[in-house]
């Protein structure tokens, strides 16, 4: 298990690119099997999700040639099973997206249940149900998925509350079923415009309604093409760096990044007292002074999203005053509390008062649990101390290597494979920045 060896109290400063977004890159991937001819992907960043996503891929059919350091033209011609393999698809939630494809081109796809990081049960009832409107069958059964179907026919459908994947799947499927489709309460992230783009610019005929953004219109049509398409920046890669910077009262110029898909964050920092100065694809976030405690709730685009909250709470134990976090989106995603009290934090984990659990929370009911927690104190600012930390979560891995530049002396991080799944070279670019950070391979 390869780790980080982190020497912390020094401030992060200087400039930063940022790569293409993690939820965009390996869906637009996969996306590229909707058509039999090539597609060219720039801007994919080099991680081990997009890895994975390859090689499934391959392993259905595609050809892939790296063209430059980070783009991609993939083919495929034929599309070789519809069997999803079962190592492969079960080291991430990419798996049941293969669906889109599978259907479209020969009719059927097995899909094995979707790893990810564990923050509680990702039900599927709301793709299953979308998609049996759509003359789907869908068969689960030793730890699998088997959909069906001879004739994809478009529906209406309207999300009970929007899930940001499974429209993605949803828009993927009926851009080649039979007659319209409708998407109602869809999810509005940017990642899901940037694919609504890439599929246009393959023949598709999708559109949001400029008067309702949450609804999105799919005329079917009979076959796509080829394109050339260039995957939008990643949000919360930048949201990781502006927390480093902010947790050791420092400063950061992001680069490539529209400052218009962080605005949720930014307008919070503002508030709290961080100095931003917005460019046109460049956003610069400095600490002037101490920062003030602010109360936040994640939720779908346009909130404050649920993977900000993590790097984020690192930033509230600096702050002063008691910060409150909400979390809405998913029942368990406080695990990265626990490794901040033990550095030193000071929070209370608390359940909110509210009328309807069921239309305020996300998730659905049956994933919750009484030992859950949905919302999180916490009292700055902290002086946090270096410690040896195991990691088994993406963001949870990213926030403990903030915290560990934050602290004074040396920590360890354990399990950075986590870290890898969704940024690019992360220690070096830490270190780019200022951080006393060594990468120790096992």
């Amino acid at each position: 298990m390869s780790r980080y060896i982190v020497n912390g109290g020094q401030p992060i400063k200087g400039e930063v690119s940022i790569r293409g977004a993690k939820n965009a890159s390996y869906k637009q991937i996969i996306a590229s099997l909707l058509s039999n001819e090539k597609t060219y992907i720039s801007n994919i960043p080099h991680i081990s999700d997009v890895h994975i996503t390859e090689s499934i891929a391959q392993n259905l059919g595609s050809q892939i040639d790296k063209v430059g350091e980070h783009s991609i033209e993939i083919s495929t011609p034929k599309i070789k099973n519809f069997i999803v393999p079962k190592g492969t698809g079960e080291k991430s939630r990419t798996s049941f997206i293969f669906a889109a494809p599978l259907l479209t081109r020969t009719g059927q796809a097995i899909i094995p249940f979707p790893g990810g990081d564990k923050l509680g049960a990702r039900p599927l009832d709301r793709l299953f149900d979308c998609f049996r409107q759509m003359n789907i069958d869908v068969e689960e059964s030793n730890n699998q998925i088997h959909f069906r179907s001879d004739s994809i026919k478009g529906t209406n459908y309207e999300f009970v509350k929007p899930t940001h994947t499974v429209t993605e799947v949803i828009i993927m499927t009926a851009v080649l079923a039979q007659g319209d489709s409708i998407i109602k309460n869809a999810a509005q992230e940017p990642e899901i415009d940037d694919l609504i783009l890439m599929l246009n610019s393959m023949g598709a005929k999708i559109r949001r309604s400029p008067s309702n953004p949450g609804t999105i219109e799919i005329t079917g049509v009979s076959s796509l093409h080829g394109t050339q398409h260039q995957v939008i920046a990643d949000r919360n890669e930048s949201i990781t760096f502006a927390c480093a910077a902010l947790s050791t009262k420092g400063s950061v110029n992001i680069l490539r990044i529209d400052p218009k898909i962080i605005e949720t964050f930014l307008i919070t920092i503002e508030k709290m007292g961080a100095k931003v100065i917005r460019g046109y694809d460049e956003v610069s976030i400095s600490w002037v002074g101490p920062l003030k405690a602010i109360d936040i709730e994640t939720g779908p685009e346009p909130g404050f999203m649920t993977d900000w909250q993590a790097v984020f709470s690192l930033v509230l134990t600096q702050s002063v005053g008691c910060s409150t976090i909400i979390e809405r989106i998913f029942p368990s995603r406080f695990q990265h509390i626990n490794t901040l009290n033990q550095m030193g934090a000071k929070t209370k984990f608390f359940n909110p008062q509210v009328k309807d659990p069921s239309t305020y929370y996300h998730f659905n009911p049956e994933s919750d649990d009484p030992k859950y927690f949905h919302g999180v104190k916490i009292y700055g600012p902290s002086k946090l101390k270096a410690m040896n930390i195991e990691v088994n979560d993406l963001r949870a891995g990213a926030t403990a290597t903030l915290a560990a530049l934050t602290a004074i002396g040396e920590s360890t991080i354990n399990g950075v494979e986590f870290i890898e799944r969704g940024y690019e070279k992360f220690m070096e670019r830490l270190k780019s920045l200022g951080a006393d950070i060594k990468y120790i391979k096992t």
